[in-house]
């Protein structure tokens, strides 16, 4: 089934504020919309209200046909305690939700209806065609192969009594991969579907929206993805309180984008500089006029009549002037200056360089269950810039581990360097994580700064008022991020430890962290799957990890 989806005069935020209004908004099938904009700017707000799942403050949607099956992913896994592989699948597609409504228009055949409600086999035939719709049918047969094909073999019986939440992270996002491929949606919503994922797993994410027949709205900040998948670009731009589509794709946005920007600060300029100038006509016309006066009546003679009246004439012509360039001004047509955007000024804060090898494995053997890395013999001297690829579970987090000694090794012996100030970005984002107040949880992190400095710095990050006092948990994975790199320019680190940063940031936010890894002399150790930042950030070395094994390329 193709669907469309309508939205027009949407507005959406929440609490009282507003963070988008006035939107108009079609997806058709075929479409590929991206949706782009600070972090804040209501990107997920917008596909919870396309999704259904919260009401517009204004506005409306219409979605036909009506009965289109919908399908939104939100940004964070949610994995529910107990919940198996195969019922997280189950929720994901939908099909969960479709066979709970067929088993109940099922049981409600054998019952008596309402008097004047709908025909019980009515609604049995309606929430049939849906489960049948979802793919719930066969949906345990499919979800082997997948999982297989994804690098997750499961056996059928073993992916009934897998948990969620014994997986890692790249694990769990590789299963959201495979709910999305076992779908049958006839629109699909995505909010960061690229989190997590390895390169095989964005390659195949890509395959896959590139195959879709129905509509995508997505919302990303991987911007190889949005440059190969997107059709169209929503931009929302919090800063300047708007918002506007772009055809042609993510390249096309970038260049017409600049060029609108250019256009709407010329526009500004000319007005300010064509108004500035009528100002100082009117007033110097003023200053003449009444001088004008003053002159007239110090100098002229009582019985000079013809002299008065001539001084007059001059003075109300100097007026007539003034009130046309005040006329001129009033019809200027008002142009707005462009707001700035809040950018994030960001430097890695530096320490004292530590001694010439900073860490060392020697036939360093890790065990972790099932799976093991090394042996690994390998050095990291002072000053070298190593970028780390490979696909999830491959152990590159276990890697960094063991060479920062917060894993010891089972085989083998590990070392660090005298003098190693660590800086460190871990995949999971751990230091933010529990109820503490987020202000509360940087200051652990900072003794000698001030509440008040540590207010100071978060602000710097776009962590205001709203942020500071939030348990640290409730923040939004980007947020916390940003957290993460405040503590990276308050402290003096000397290695620094980035595993996957891009994840969750906003596009001005790693364009900014790209600038600062340019201009940061210290040790490097990157972990990522962004590949335009694997372009972008100069590397020394560059190790791929694959099935516990370390190769330099």
């Amino acid at each position: 089934m193709t669907a469309t989806l309508v939205a027009h005069g949407l507005a959406g935020g929440y609490g009282h504020r507003v963070l988008f209004e006035d939107l108009d908004l079609t997806v058709a099938p075929g479409d590929v919309i991206g949706v782009v904009g600070a972090n804040g700017a209501g990107k997920s707000t917008l596909l919870r209200l396309l999704a259904g799942v919260n009401a517009p403050h204004a506005g409306a949607l219409s979605l036909s046909p009506s009965d289109a099956f919908v399908g939104w992913l939100p940004q964070e896994h949610e994995r529910r305690d107990g919940e198996t592989v195969a019922g997280y699948i189950a929720r994901r597609t939908g099909c969960a939700q479709a066979t709970a409504e067929m088993d109940a228009a099922a049981t409600a055949l054998g019952q008596e209806s309402p008097r004047g409600g709908p025909d019980p086999a009515d609604v049995y035939a309606t929430a049939l065609e849906r489960w049948l719709a979802s793919g719930a049918a066969d949906l345990e047969e499919r979800i082997p192969a997948v999982l297989a094909d994804l690098g997750l073999p499961y056996e059928a019986q073993g992916v009934q009594h897998t948990e969620m939440t014994s997986l890692s992270g790249g694990q769990a996002a590789r299963v959201g991969l495979a709910a999305l491929l076992l779908s049958r949606f006839d629109l699909v919503l995505l909010d960061e579907p690229t989190n997590d994922l390895d390169l095989d797993g964005l390659q195949r994410l890509e395959t896959f929206v590139q195959g879709l027949r129905g509509g995508v709205v997505l919302v990303s900040h991987d911007r190889e993805f949005l440059a190969r998948c997107v059709t169209d670009v929503l931009e929302l731009d919090l800063a300047q309180n708007s918002h506007r589509l772009y055809g042609g794709g993510y390249d096309a946005y970038l260049e017409e984008r600049a060029t609108v920007r250019r256009h709407a600060r010329e526009q500004y300029e000319d007005f300010a500089a064509t108004k500035s100038d009528l100002v100082s006509r009117a007033r110097t016309q003023r200053e003449w006029s009444s001088q004008g006066v003053r002159n007239a009546m110090k100098k002229s003679p009582d019985n000079d009549k013809l002299r008065r009246r001539a001084q007059s004439e001059s003075s109300e012509k100097q007026a007539r002037k003034v009130r046309q360039m005040e006329s001129r001004i009033a019809r200027l047509d008002e142009v707005e200056e462009p707001r700035k955007e809040w950018q994030l000024q960001f430097t890695i804060g530096a320490a004292p360089r530590s001694s010439s090898v900073v860490a060392t494995l020697t036939g360093a053997v890790v065990r972790q269950g099932d799976f093991t890395l090394g042996p690994i013999s390998t050095q990291v001297a002072a000053g070298e810039r190593i970028g780390i690829t490979g696909p999830n579970g491959a152990g590159k987090s276990t890697l960094l581990r063991a060479l920062l000694g917060r894993r010891a090794v089972d085989e083998g012996s590990s070392s660090l360097g005298a003098s190693v100030r660590i800086g460190e970005i871990d995949q999971a984002r751990s230091l933010f994580m529990g109820s503490i107040p987020l202000a509360d949880a940087v200051e652990a992190q900072l003794p000698e700064q001030s509440p008040a400095e540590v207010r100071t710095l978060l602000a710097k990050f776009g962590l205001r008022a709203d942020h500071v006092g939030r348990a640290a948990a409730e923040l939004s994975p980007g947020e916390r991020t940003r957290a993460a790199l405040a503590l990276l320019q308050a402290r003096g680190v000397n290695l620094l430890v980035l595993d996957e940063p891009t994840n969750h940031l906003d596009l001005p936010a790693i364009e900014q962290l790209e600038q600062a890894l340019e201009s940061y002399e210290g040790t490097l150790l990157l972990v990522t799957h962004d590949r335009r930042m694997l372009e972008t950030v100069r590397t020394d070395r560059r190790w791929h990890v694959e099935s516990g094994t370390l190769a330099e390329l």
